[in-house]
């Protein structure tokens, strides 16, 4: 790790293989990188074998369907700009009666894929 201990490490950390070849990356590294589920993320083998691991960066122009629904989104703010609301308070009230008691434990192992 030379190469990159003298890019300047802020933070350290290892997982193990599962049996499938998969690994969770670590509470601290997705909390460093504020990683989300769902997220795609890239990996770079450098020729020393070192590896780096970025968040995948994603444009709308990438991904015909997003831009069609933000420009959907766009069209329809421009042409009807009443329609626009805030949320209120009732519907977070509902978002909260409908999460409680709902425990996600984030570090839990995944189940196998089928």
């Amino acid at each position: 790790m030379n190469n990159v201990v003298m890019a300047g490490v802020t933070l350290r950390a290892s997982s193990k293989l599962t049996a499938r070849s998969q690994t969770t990356i670590p509470a601290s590294v997705r909390d460093a990188m504020n990683l989300k589920p769902g997220e795609e993320i890239e990996y770079a083998v450098l020729a020393d074998g070192q590896v780096l691991m970025t968040r995948k960066q994603t444009d709308a122009e990438d991904d015909p369907v997003m831009e069609g629904f933000l420009s959907f989104l766009a069209n329809d703010i421009q042409h009807n700009p009443s329609q626009i609301h805030a949320l209120d308070t009732a519907f977070w009230d509902d978002v909260e009666a409908l999460t409680e008691g709902v425990d996600v434990d984030l570090d839990a192992p995944l189940a196998d894929e089928k």
